[in-house]
């Protein structure tokens, strides 16, 4: 019996060192964006059962304990703001997926930046996995995307976009007119902004002039079209007349006027039918509008991230692409999770290999929310750990104690002996 207390108590002391270690190692990250902190979990050794003479009751007695398992703590940290739109976190379930030496890791901590090539990093320099849009040619964006669609789990890569990048220009097609150009017998105008093939902003400028000759009910109008340079109006690109009728009422009934070229450009115009475009009503405002589309060049503003984990390109003239998504991992187990150091854990044969949620439709899909501007932070209480930390520390006390009175007890029967 004295010899199984020197079991007992070093298994203890060997034990309680070990719960310290954890619970040292979870303070010390208490501040650590992203951590997460690990559990301890002790189980009985070997065990004797002693039963009674009676055999009513039974009793047990052990030979310490041992470190069954420290399983990582699932609960979510607290949210930070920050002030970049490339932090993100997590909002429920998923890691980030890094790329640094050898196999992904998988990380908590969405404190990403862009360094000096573009490439999606973070703060220690390790590259963030996910699916690039593939509406890059060169330098140049050849398609506008909402939102990218994440590939399969297995082709996830680094995310590099290009320091320059050019947001071809779109030449107009289109010119949409709409408003009231009166009844009286006065010059009206109306313009809208189009873009020829060059990339150029250029002016296509309708006048209306009454009719000499109206036959009524209603009112006839003589229309020019004229398209010339923005910033030079002498260097007009193209003439077009057409004549244009309205009924009684002022609805539009009829126009000629259908197309000009601007720059080498064809432009369909489009003066609308009866009350949804140019119309011609007394004893009302004199009004004009007017849209086109067609879209001028574009120089890299910058990226960001926005709150589904697209990278988004922004352009000098107002356009925004997603060129790229950040990819949200998912596994059957979480707490098999391998740690590899701080706040970066690998697959194990506990954790199951990484995975894609899917929609209804198959398609693969982050499967929870995030937020941009914000991190999370470390999931350690620090309240509950200086009491765990207390707790092993008398447990650590007592286990050496136990093993001191064994000690002496071994002493005094030795000299019983002599």
């Amino acid at each position: 019996m004295m010899t199984q207390a020197y079991y007992t108590g070093i298994s203890g002391l060997k034990n309680s060192s070990t719960g310290i270690d954890i619970v040292s190692d979870n303070l010390a990250n208490v501040n650590t964006m992203g951590f997460r902190g690990n559990d301890y979990e002790f189980a009985s050794l070997f065990e004797d059962s002693l039963a009674t003479t009676s055999n009513i009751t039974s009793n047990s007695i052990g030979l310490g304990t041992r470190i069954q398992a420290s399983p990582m703590t699932q609960t979510q940290g607290s949210f930070m703001a920050t002030e970049r739109s490339t932090d993100l976190a997590i909002m429920g379930d998923g890691w980030f997926g890094v790329q640094g030496v050898g196999d992904p890791m998988y990380t908590r901590n969405g404190a990403f930046s862009f360094d000096s090539n573009r490439d999606l990093v973070t703060d220690d320099g390790h590259y963030v996995l996910g699916t690039m849009a593939g509406n890059i040619n060169g330098n140049t964006l050849t398609q506008v995307l909402s939102n990218t669609p994440l590939s399969d789990v297995t082709a996830q890569e680094k995310l590099r976009f290009p320091n320059d990048l050019i947001f071809p220009s779109q030449a107009t097609t289109k010119a949409e007119f709409s408003g009231n150009i009166g009844t009286e017998d006065e010059l009206r105008t109306m313009s809208s902004s189009v873009i020829d093939s060059q990339g150029n902003k250029n002016e296509l400028r309708l006048e209306f002039t009454k009719a000499e000759k109206q036959t009524p009910p209603g009112t006839q109008w003589d229309v020019k079209a004229i398209t010339r340079d923005k910033n030079d109006p002498s260097k007009v690109y193209d003439t077009q007349t057409g004549f244009v009728s309205f009924n009684e009422s002022g609805a539009l009934i009829s126009s000629t006027l259908t197309s000009i070229d601007n720059n080498g450009t064809s432009v369909a115009i489009d003066l609308g039918e009866k009350y949804s475009g140019v119309v011609s009503i007394s004893n009302m405002n004199i009004s004009s509008s007017s849209s086109s589309n067609g879209t001028p060049k574009g120089d890299l503003v910058g990226y960001d991230i926005n709150k589904d984990g697209d990278v988004v390109a922004s352009f000098s003239n107002g356009i925004q692409s997603s060129v790229g998504k950040v990819a949200v991992y998912h596994f059957q187990n979480d707490r098999g999770l391998d740690r590899v150091s701080g706040t970066y854990f690998s697959i194990s044969d506990n954790s199951g290999k990484a995975i894609f949620y899917q929609d209804k439709n198959g398609q693969n899909i982050t499967g929870t929310d995030m937020t941009n501007f914000k991190l999370e932070g470390s999931n350690v209480d620090m309240t509950v750990g200086l009491t765990d930390l207390i707790i092993l520390q008398r447990t650590y006390d007592a286990n050496s104690k136990s093993i001191t009175t064994a000690d002496q007890m071994i002493q005094k029967a030795l000299n019983m002996d002599a």
